[in-house]
């Protein structure tokens, strides 16, 4: 299966014409944490909220990123992935995931998938060409993003997928029906398909992290923590690789575990559809 070329987008002559930059951007202050440049006063500001309320978060937004590029190998090696449905991919930083499958398997084939147009300007130019696209959609529309005719020339939902949540499932709100989103991506999912996600959580240091989470009442999205039991219960119906739903620095790590991992305020996995 064959990526379409694409003609050149030309970029914005200013973001701020494309979506506000005055209110803080979850994809943004991750950006920041991460040491990112594509980021704006608004969310310098929030993060460093954040920062001042729970300073281990940047460490933690460097841990997601670890997994990610754990969780990708594993998918793209040992579990033989060759499609990959990244939603919220948020700005691209180094170690994306199809640099990290086409590491592993130069044929991996990538759709990210991000609501914020800001995203899209940075990526597109540095996906063109590598067995990858990107799409502007919301997690919050599930069928929107299935449909989405540029992920259905990429992406065979026929075959075995893996549809990556990182980092995105706290931003939906209960209202929105965050397990429902995840059943209908689950059933459109192929047998041997696999879900990878990570979520925030309060489980460790409750009264700082709920703290920081309320600065991002302000922001685009809303940050809702979740237990590990809430977590879990995103993964119903399918079966969890070992050493199942865990903090994500101890999910399969590379070497020893970091300095403070006990205390880390977020949980990764992996699951099989059989």
């Amino acid at each position: 299966m064959t990526v379409p070329r694409r003609a050149p987008i030309a970029p914005a002559a200013d973001p701020a014409a494309v979506i506000g930059t005055s209110t803080p951007n979850p994809a943004r202050i991750y950006d920041y944490l991460l040491g990112g440049k594509d980021n704006f006063p608004a969310d310098r500001e929030a993060a460093e909220e954040v920062l001042a309320l729970a300073p281990e978060v940047r460490a933690v937004a460097r841990e997601n990123r670890a997994f990610l590029r754990r969780a990708v190998r594993y998918l793209a090696g040992e579990a033989g992935i060759r499609q990959f449905l990244d939603v919220g991919t948020g700005i691209p930083a180094q170690g994306n995931v199809h640099q990290v499958a086409q590491q592993v398997a130069p044929d991996a084939r990538v759709v990210y998938v991000d609501n914020d147009p800001i995203v899209l300007l940075h990526a597109r130019a540095l996906l063109a060409g590598n067995h990858t696209t990107i799409i502007q959609a919301d997690l919050r529309e599930p069928a929107a993003i299935l449909d989405h005719p540029e992920l259905r020339e990429v992406i065979d939902f026929d075959q075995p997928v893996a549809v990556l949540l990182l980092a995105i499932l706290h931003f939906i709100t209960d209202e929105e029906d965050p397990a429902g989103i995840v059943t209908r991506l689950r059933d459109a999912m192929a047998p041997g398909s696999y879900l990878a996600l990570s979520h925030g959580t309060a489980d460790f240091r409750p009264e700082a992290t709920l703290k920081a989470a309320q600065v991002y009442d302000r922001a685009t999205a809303p940050l809702v923590l979740r237990s590990h039991a809430q977590i879990g219960r995103f993964f119903d119906g399918l079966e969890l690789v070992p050493p199942g739903l865990v903090q994500v620095t101890a999910w399969r790590p590379d070497g020893e575990l970091p300095d403070g991992w006990a205390t880390s305020p977020a949980y990764g996995g992996i699951a099989r559809k059989r």
